[in-house]
């Protein structure tokens, strides 16, 4: 038997009891920085991550170095020295994390409204502070709160979320580092879900081509159920600020 076939057992289950097409338990908040002007953290399984968004802003390098029809959008992406186990030599500036970097920035740009902001700058920073799977949706998702805490006008949220396949036809959604491992290629997948546009595609190895189309519609509605998850978190968000201030309250 094949280690993949040892994704499901014969009762439906995966490595951590969930079955298929579950996502592991996500838990976030807005509002955890009081500095930057939005912040959020997320926890998606063991993956940690916080993110904070300043601006819109002045342009660093002065006003030659802007846009003068939308927002320069920044992001940096960053490990915690702690965050894999074991240290980090080079916890930021690294070839993995300059990638990271550019496809958060392309997910994000497509989702910012950058034309309300011309001759500015948006940044997002984003720290992953444990890793056990799905470090770019988790990054993602993080970002999109930060930016609705910092009140930054988007088209509509976008979300990130990975599938692969288990006992070789079987798609399951949200993969483990475990599963990562032990299983085969995995899709990531980061998506408008109202619009259903996808904005960024990657596989870690190639899908056969009767597997991929099966694949990609697990992945999309991983981005459908996290978008939900993270409208209620806003949403209970929205409702604690107006109470806490009496702010729309009819007395």
């Amino acid at each position: 038997m094949s280690r993949k076939k040892e994704l499901i057992s014969n009762i439906g289950l995966r490595l951590d009891g969930r079955r298929a097409g579950e996502l592991r338990r996500i838990r976030c908040k807005l509002g955890v920085f009081s500095e930057p002007d939005g912040s959020a953290y997320i926890e998606q399984g063991l993956t940690k991550v916080l993110a904070a968004v300043y601006g819109p802003h002045q342009v660093r390098g002065g006003r030659s170095k802007a846009q003068h029809d939308s927002a320069i959008v920044n992001c940096q992406f960053s490990m915690a020295v702690f965050s894999t186990g074991e240290r980090k030599r080079r916890p930021r500036g690294d070839r993995k994390s300059t990638e990271m970097s550019i496809h958060l920035h392309q997910a994000l740009v497509a989702a910012i409204k950058v034309e309300l902001y011309p001759w500015t700058q948006i940044d997002v920073y984003v720290e992953v502070l444990h890793a056990d799977g799905g470090i770019y949706p988790a990054c993602v998702n993080a970002a999109t709160l930060a930016l609705i805490d910092a009140g930054i006008p988007l088209k509509e949220y976008v979300c990130a979320c990975t599938a692969s396949l288990a006992n070789d036809d079987i798609p399951m959604i949200d993969i483990s580092h475990q599963e990562e491992v032990m299983g085969g290629p995995t899709l990531t997948v980061a998506a408008l879900p109202m619009s259903k546009k996808v904005v960024l595609l990657e596989m870690s190895q190639r899908f056969h081509v009767d597997h991929l189309p099966k694949v990609l519609k697990t992945a999309l509605q991983g981005c459908v159920d996290i978008k939900n998850i993270l409208d209620v978190t806003v949403s209970n968000n929205v409702k604690e600020i107006g109470s806490s201030t009496r702010w729309g309250n009819m007395t």
